[in-house]
């Protein structure tokens, strides 16, 4: 496998947030927990290397919310989120130096300063990882593809609500966008910096 170049990378975290990432929520082809572990272990690892980390988590409110029409809500049944819905998972272990972008919608880009501060340091890879895998991580990939950033993407590092989700995302849309690889194999590059 050909090494990746992460000299100018960052870490693009999505959604790995309280009323998104409950461990307890059922999850696949990876549990919450197994995503949430790799992804730490990566926000970790850029840390070291002085590489900046955008934890990115959906904040709507009433007032600025989606109202499409849609055949089927993606909130829908869950009724009103809890008080610490749009909080990051403590095993993130938040960054004073980490870039925390809030977004309205799927995607990380549309509406939010990601591009600006991606291209303020000198970023042209991401590494992109979080839940779920055909809504935030895609919607986020596709702009950052039309944008010209090189992805990577480390597979085991999400997840969505069901495997088949995942795959499909994985297989007819990521690969085309970027490189699938696994956490271990951005780490071990990583190590080579």
């Amino acid at each position: 496998m050909e090494e990746l170049n992460l000299k100018n990378a960052a870490l693009v975290i999505i959604d790995l947030q309280k009323g998104i990432a409950s461990v307890g929520r059922n999850l696949a082809p990876y549990s919450a927990k197994e995503v949430i572990d790799n992804a730490s272990k990566l926000a970790e690892a850029f840390r070291k290397k002085g590489l900046p980390v955008f934890p990115v988590h959906v904040a709507p409110g009433e007032k600025d919310r989606l109202n499409v029409a849609t055949d089927e809500s993606l909130g829908s049944g869950h009724g009103k989120p809890s008080a610490d819905w749009t909080e990051f998972v403590p095993e993130l272990n938040i960054q004073k130096d980490d870039i925390i972008i809030a977004k309205k919608q799927w995607g990380a880009f549309y509406g939010t300063e990601l591009d600006l501060q991606l291209r303020r340091r000198k970023i042209d890879t991401i590494v992109l990882c979080g839940i779920a895998t055909n809504y935030g991580v895609e919607s986020t990939a596709r702009f950052a593809y039309e944008y010209g950033y090189n992805q990577i993407f480390p597979e085991d590092a999400m997840a969505s609500m069901s495997k088949e989700a995942h795959d499909a995302s994985v297989n007819f849309a990521l690969k085309r966008m970027g490189r699938v690889r696994t956490t271990k194999d951005v780490l071990d590059n990583l190590e080579k910096l």
